[in-house]
């Protein structure tokens, strides 16, 4: 990869104003792989200036126009699928299997969520005398994350694109090489100078200087909550609009009528998936109090079933943690769930028996948990279980919702009816009944302090324009 020390700014690789590199460490291994140019506020600001100018022109493109960006690069994101899913697996330490199927798989689908959302989107409407229009919101800064890093650079790229916007695109610094290959594509799609930039560097530079420039009319971010408070305290001195997709601690109810077999080990799967680096993950297990032995048991067995290892093994579900600083967090989380008087079930501190060397934490369910406790609070960001038992429906509903998060829920039913119904209750933006297939063209975002606004297909698109209303268009 000859781009790393590199930023892609009005349509070309271009050396870095900034001297300052960063090495990009393989969780696996915890030794450097590539190295990268770090961008400073003069090199975000020269990619701000090619978006800018580039504008006017792009906004006033036609909605084919830019659908045929998108089946561009949607084709030579497929041909490329390889090298990204090798890219994620060095960088973050996703099982490369994992990586093909899920991190990989997860930009094609959005890609083609947003195409289909294109080809029906209305940008104009009449009524009465008036012509509503939604047009381009402006230049857009995108702030991307490592745990899911093609995901989130494509919820934010495509949307913008289609809604005719021009951007610059900062990913996460600890899993970069994606997002350039990611750039590569977009310029071989012939997406017009300065549509799209990429500079890399993290939040304190880059970062911020796209929250505060004037230039920049709208924010995009994911990542914790408290780098999300960071932004939109910045961007509100020039009013612009920020979107934020932030931490979760999201509840799964077992309802008394579910198969408690399958709800329990399917709740485990998709706690500890993507080595338990989601934000939506059911972290938080509610089960009926007269079911929790048994849970726990069924737990503990799917748990310990859990393979951990190299990424590039067969067979392996979960690889490491993504960095050393992540390791030493969930650890120390591990801990206080210890410290606390929460039983373990499965897993505790340290790696898994028989690795030495990478950022691998053990998958963990701890249980009985109290909804008070550290582990039932705070986001743990690994392969980290509560499982929290209740005496009534309405203790659950009202256990599931005592969180500053709101991003995801969980319901498990036998009864569909009964399960819509107490999803109904749960304030989260999106709620799962009975572990459904990923839906690219459903809204994700977040209530509360899990962030403000919706990404994918035509929600995503909507975030990215303004309305106006020409009055007298009709008279």
């Amino acid at each position: 990869m000859n781009n790393t020390k590199r930023f892609y700014i009005n349509g070309a690789w271009v050396e870095p104003l900034s001297t300052a590199t960063l090495e990009v460490i393989n969780p696996a291994t915890e030794k450097a792989f590539a190295t990268i140019a770090m961008g400073n506020a003069a090199d975000a600001a020269r990619a701000i200036g090619a978006a800018r100018a580039a504008f006017p022109a792009f906004s006033q493109s036609s909605k084919a126009y830019r659908l045929g960006l998108l089946k561009k690069m949607l084709e030579l994101y497929n041909q490329r699928a390889e090298d990204l899913a090798q890219a994620v697996s060095d960088e973050m330490g996703a099982p490369i299997q994992f990586a093909r199927d899920a991190q990989v798989w997860a930009g094609r689908a959005h890609l083609e969520a947003a195409i289909a959302a294109l080809e029906k989107f209305e940008f104009e409407e009449q009524r009465g005398t008036t012509r509503i229009v939604r047009e381009g919101i402006g230049v857009v800064g995108l702030i991307t994350p490592w745990n899911w890093p093609l995901n989130q650079i494509v919820t934010k790229v495509a949307p913008a694109i289609a809604a005719g916007c021009t951007m610059v695109l900062k990913p996460s610094e600890i899993a970069p090489l994606s997002g350039i290959i990611f750039a590569e594509i977009v310029h071989a799609a012939g997406v017009p100078p300065g549509v799209f930039n990429l500079v890399n560097g993290d939040g304190p530079t880059v970062g911020q200087t796209l929250a505060s420039h004037p230039d920049v009319d709208m924010v995009s971010f994911t990542g914790s909550t408290r780098a999300g408070v960071m932004v939109a305290k910045t961007a509100a001195d020039t009013v612009k609009r920020v979107t934020q997709e932030l931490g979760g601690k999201s509840a799964n109810i077992i309802l008394a009528d579910a198969d408690l077999k399958v709800a329990v080990t399917q709740g485990v799967a998709a706690c500890f998936g993507n080595s338990g680096q989601s934000c939506d993950a059911p972290t938080r297990m509610l089960v009926p109090r007269d079911k929790l032995d048994a849970a726990l048991q069924i737990a503990r067995e799917a748990a310990d079933a859990h393979t951990v290892g190299d990424p590039r093994a067969a067979g392996i579900q979960l690889g490491p943690v993504v960095s050393e600083t992540q390791y030493n967090k969930i650890q120390k989380l591990i801990g206080a769930g210890i410290a606390e008087g929460a039983p373990l079930v499965s897993g505790g501190l340290g790696r898994p028996q028989g690795l030495a060397q990478g950022y691998y934490a053990r998958p963990t369910v701890f249980g009985p948990v109290r909804p008070d406790m550290t582990i039932a609070r705070e986001e743990i960001f690994g392969p980290v279980l509560s499982i929290i038992p209740y005496d009534s429906e309405e203790q659950a509903v009202a256990i599931a919702n005592d969180t500053v998060y709101g991003l995801a829920a969980y319901v498990a039913s036998g009864n569909p009816e009964h399960a819509r119904k107490v999803a109904r209750q749960l304030r989260a933006g999106q709620v799962q009944v009975n572990y459904p297939e990923w839906d690219t063209m459903a809204p994700f975002g977040g209530y509360k302090q899990s962030g403000n606004g919706r990404e994918y297909a035509d929600w995503g698109i909507s975030d990215f324009l303004e309305v106006k209303g020409i009055i007298g268009f009709g008279a």
